[in-house]
């Protein structure tokens, strides 16, 4: 029988000095360093099969599975997958302990590392569960009085968009969407489109940073500038955004800014990022009550009871794989995958791309439909007979297939989806 008096030495013990869990294994750290020391720039690197090789050695991907919806959710990395399970097993000895007296401050160092790479200070960045929490953490938390209007796109994620019909129904707001071309090739047109829907009543602009439906990346800056320039608010959905391709903070210059971290990052599930302004801070409600006197402080943002710390502190091992890659080499892959493809596909006049392939109009999401193919059927036959795992969009204005690869997908599983593709359009689906 264990000695009463030991063991309680023992569990006093990590208290006095808790020692940091390894967090990587042997293959993880390898890897990482091989990557980080390649030498070659983005273009080169982009068709580097050996290095991307590499890559998917970093992920635990399922055999049988072609997954083409990392827009939706990614897999993440083993070694971010390690890394919450050794904080789980340590909080799960003694939660209340483990979360909250040390975990909890270990999650500081997190957030310094995602200020840094976002382009903000630490005090302006809230660690959320997703960007949906984030983005209505600002929509509920602007005041905003009964015939207020709120302007976005007909095209903004469904769950943003019911957000603001509940504030319609609860407090008689007023929803209004404009429409912007699709694909859109001209980013004027999406600042002239918002600008010429502003009227008197207008209070608050949301515009996403990625078009989670098509990929489009939207002129953020220019609708920011042009907003402010009439004391407007805006808020940023970055879901799709983030770790995705090269921008900072100050390329988009925005007061509020959401995203996912489970998504281009490939961090743990449920993990998320809010960016406020420090100025604009006092003045936005947190979705969760607060104290009065974190009124000012980021963390106000917070408040959500017991949650998942083990979870946050993996995002660290997310950062630590995204850095290996380096963002400009993710983007490079991203488009080239998606050019791949894309480019291959539109040598048939049957098929329409509803997203542009222009140079920083899109990068590893875009939306694609076979005139003459039904896009339900098409998505079911991916999957059925091919184990390809797509999303299909259907929209007022367009549909498709969103497709969606990821930095671990091989040239011979793009290969696989054209061949699919083009084998409907000269033969059509099975019946």
């Amino acid at each position: 029988m264990i000695d009463r008096r030991t063991f309680l030495g023992a569990l006093a013990a990590p208290m006095a000095g808790t020692p940091a869990l390894p967090h990587l294994t042997t293959a993880s750290v390898a890897i990482g360093r091989e990557l980080s020391e390649h030498a070659g720039d983005p273009e080169a690197t982009a068709r580097d099969e050996g290095f991307w090789k590499l890559v998917r050695q970093s992920f635990h991907q399922h055999p049988d599975i072609i997954y083409f919806n990392n827009g939706g959710v990614s897999p993440a990395p083993v070694q971010v997958i390690e890394a919450v399970r050794k904080r789980e097993d340590e909080a799960y000895t003694a939660p209340a302990y483990w979360m909250w007296r040390v975990q909890e401050k270990r999650k500081e160092a997190v957030r310094e590392r995602l200020a840094a790479t976002f382009g903000c200070a630490p005090e302006e960045l809230a660690i959320t569960r997703n960007a949906t929490e984030g983005l209505q953490t600002c929509q509920f938390g602007i005041d905003l009085e009964p015939g207020d209007e709120v302007l976005t796109t007909t095209q903004d994620y469904p769950r943003m968009l019911s957000t603001f019909r509940q504030r319609e129904r609860r407090e008689k707001i007023v929803l209004r969407k404009v429409k912007i071309p699709t694909p859109c090739e001209d980013p004027a047109l999406v600042v002239r489109a918002y600008e010429e829907a502003i009227t008197d009543r207008t209070k608050l602009l949301l515009v996403c940073h990625m078009i989670n439906l098509t990929g489009q990346i939207l002129p953020v800056r220019d609708v920011v500038a042009m907003a402010r320039k009439r004391g407007i608010p805006t808020i940023v959905d970055g879901a799709h955004a983030f770790a995705h391709f090269k921008f900072r903070q100050e390329d988009l210059d925005c007061d509020y800014y959401a995203s996912s971290l489970h998504k281009w990052l490939f961090g743990p599930l449920g993990t998320g990022m809010l960016y406020v302004r420090k100025s604009k801070i006092q003045g936005l409600w947190p979705l969760l009550a607060a104290e009065e006197s974190l009124d000012d402080d980021i963390k106000k943002f917070e408040q959500i009871g017991t949650h998942n710390v083990p979870v946050i502190l993996g995002i660290a091992s997310a950062l630590d794989f995204h850095e290996s890659i380096g963002i400009e080499r993710k983007e490079a892959r991203l488009v080239y995958l998606r050019d791949r493809w894309a480019r291959r596909l539109l040598e048939n006049d049957r098929v329409h791309l509803n997203t542009s392939l222009r140079p920083g109009e899109s990068c590893g999401i875009a939306n694609v439909q076979l005139d003459g193919i039904d896009t339900a059927k098409l998505c079911r036959h991916l999957w059925q007979a091919h184990k390809i795992y797509t999303i299909r969009i259907e929209h007022e204005e367009f549909e498709g297939l969103r497709v969606s690869p990821s930095v671990y997908t091989s040239l011979e599983e793009v290969d696989l989806f054209i061949e699919v593709l083009e084998d409907a359009l000269q033969n059509g689906l099975p019946a």
